[in-house]
């Protein structure tokens, strides 16, 4: 069973950058399409980007379009998300999530397509 880690989340001012890591054990992530999710207080859980087990394509919410970048490294199992150019309506918990091994994504947004869950880990942005 795989198992997930997010780290890198913090207080950030507007304009600034941080760098999320997902880190995997348990079983080679490799195949495995991954996703970052994210949640705001009293609101649902939202998708930020997705990155595919077979080509690394790469999905993204448009409201982070052109300023999230979501990448995976094999060899570390680990995934990353880049953040830039935060806004203050970024500031949620961010969840790593796993979809199936060797399954494409059909519906990358949804939450349903991804069995494992991080425990999520903040990200404020201040204004």
């Amino acid at each position: 069973q795989v198992q997930l880690v997010e780290s890198g989340g913090g207080l950030v001012q507007a304009g600034g950058s941080l760098r999320l890591s997902c880190a995997a054990s348990g079983r080679t992530i490799s195949n495995y399409p991954m996703g970052w999710f994210r949640q705001a207080p009293g609101k649902e859980r939202m998708f930020v980007a997705a990155i595919k087990w077979s080509d690394s394509y790469t999905y993204y919410a448009d409201s982070v379009k052109g300023r999230f970048t979501i990448s995976r490294d094999n060899a570390k199992n680990t995934v990353f998300l880049q953040m830039n150019k935060l806004k203050p309506e970024d500031t949620a918990a961010y969840y790593c999530a796993a979809g199936r091994a060797f399954v494409p994504l059909g519906y990358p947004i949804s939450p349903g397509e991804y069995d494992i869950w991080g425990q999520g880990t903040q990200v404020t942005v201040s204004s």
